[in-house]
């Protein structure tokens, strides 16, 4: 009889992708979460899952031989309750990845404040383009892949490594389970402030994953941040930087066109491979050679690592073009830290360089719902034109001293010569964008949530707009 695996808190990103991973294994797959959004409703859905919207300590009956319980999930939940009074077996997400599928195979576990869906998504792509047949984990959905996951034949299984907590009853790091062979760290800067007190305490957790690598494995990591550097310094394994002004992998001779980037690697000092991607910004050429370094790990050749790249169509909602209307283009892009969103809107401009560029700005994550944030905003938004700020998302769960205020950053905004306003929901920034948004200027909507579906609904009001104007 097939081993029955119940999650709580299906819908999360994480928690969609090991439910793939436990089905493609041959488990027989449940759960349950709150009300359920596309993507992870639709992978759900065309996996053929039994999914409860809502929890019901009913839905453990008969008991499951498992219980993974989500991050979001705390006491009180009445499926976390029913599992801890029946004595149900239960463990946390990342702890069964690392039991269930990273044992036996070499792990990469992609990690950093920024760019680690876009960067596992990445290798995963140039190692499966390349043949290889990886397996992986990734917090968000490729373009590449039907699906978020793959148990794969190959050697590698490359992981979204998250320094995010694991569950109620599991404090420590997701990335601290996944036993890693070779581990890419980005830039480390402080974010999830309902986690960590300060910067020190994230440069903890980071020392704690780089003393994790074996000695016979690889460290890849951000040379040219200083912060990375010092975090990975007493690693027992190798060491391979990467970056533009420091490390043994280094992008030169950058071209951003409007088909993406353009950009030579050399390996120290020789010339390595030319890479062409559809992808745009500086970002993105830094995660690139990340992935060129753990490919080459991997065994890839140059030119198997090139063109890998060069296939590769980018994330959903990583700066992904949701659609033009009326000769208006709007982008969808999951923002939750200023420097994301600063080199963003960088490669936006780069991208459009004669585009008036918008940016709404909806303050979602844990840290930008804070006001720790709130100067460093001004500068983060300032590649843009015209900048609209939301509401803060559910900001009545903050205390006024702790919770950023968006009128003062509207404020400052303007105060630094900029065209700032704030316009608290979604009705009104539709309205105020199909009147205001003109031909060829291009729409950058900023949130990591749902953002009350603003991409969809502005495209259709410019749509609207469109037809009646060819009416009158």
């Amino acid at each position: 009889m097939d081993e029955h695996v119940y999650l709580i808190g299906i819908g999360g990103t994480g928690m969609t992708a090991l439910a793939g991973l436990l089905h493609e294994s041959g488990c027989r797959v449940s759960g349950s979460d709150g009300k359920l959004y596309p993507p992870t409703s639709t992978i759900l859905s065309k996996l053929g899952l039994e999914v409860h919207e809502g929890f019901d300590a009913a839905h453990l009956a008969p008991a499951p031989d498992l219980v993974v319980v989500g991050n979001a999930t705390s006491r009180g939940n009445p499926e976390v309750e029913e599992t801890l009074d029946r004595n149900l077996a239960y463990t946390s997400m990342p702890r069964l990845i690392s039991e269930r599928f990273l044992r036996q195979r070499h792990a990469v576990v992609v990690s950093g404040t920024h760019g680690k869906t876009s960067t596992t998504s990445m290798l995963a792509w140039v190692l499966t383009h390349a043949g290889r047949d990886p397996g992986f984990l990734i917090g968000g959905l490729p373009r590449n892949f039907d699906f978020p996951f793959r148990l794969g034949s190959g050697p590698a299984f490359v992981i979204e490594g998250d320094e995010y907590d694991s569950a109620f009853f599991d404090k420590g790091p997701k990335f601290m389970h996944y036993r890693p062979d070779t581990a890419l760290v980005g830039t480390v800067e402080f974010d999830h402030a309902d986690i960590y007190r300060d910067l020190d305490h994230v440069k903890t957790v980071f020392r704690h994953l780089t003393n994790l690598v074996p000695r016979r494995g690889l460290l890849v990591r951000y040379a040219d941040c200083d912060v990375t550097r010092e975090v990975t310094d007493a690693a027992h394994c190798r060491v391979e930087g990467y970056g533009f002004d420091s490390g043994h992998w280094r992008a030169t001779d950058l071209i951003e066109q409007p088909q993406g980037a353009r950009f030579r690697v050399q390996l120290r000092g020789e010339p390595f491979c030319e890479v062409a991607m559809a992808m745009s910004g500086e970002h993105n050429v830094l995660n690139a050679l990340a992935v060129v370094a753990a490919a080459h790990e991997q065994g890839l050749g140059a030119q198997e690592i090139a063109d890998g790249l060069a296939t590769f169509q980018g994330v959903r909602r990583r700066l992904d073009c949701r659609g033009t209307a009326d000769n208006v283009t709007v982008l969808d892009d999951f923002a939750h830290h200023p420097t994301a969103i600063h080199a963003t809107l960088r490669a936006v401009r780069q991208r459009y360089p004669e585009a008036r560029i918008w940016v709404v700005l909806e303050p979602r994550s844990w840290s930008l719902r804070r006001n720790i944030f709130q100067e460093r905003l001004v500068e983060a938004l300032a590649p843009a034109d015209e900048i609209v700020v939301a509401d803060v998302y559910r900001g009545a769960e903050i205390a006024d001293s702790e919770r950023l205020d968006p009128r003062r950053l509207v404020a400052d905004l303007r105060a630094a010569g900029h065209n700032a306003r704030f316009l608290p929901d979604v009705q009104q920034i539709v309205e105020q964008l199909s009147h205001s948004a003109g031909p060829g200027d291009v729409v950058t909507i900023m949130s990591n949530g749902a953002f009350g579906g603003l991409p969809d609904r502005l495209l259709r009001s410019l749509r609207s707009r469109s037809e009646a104007a060819r009416e009158r």
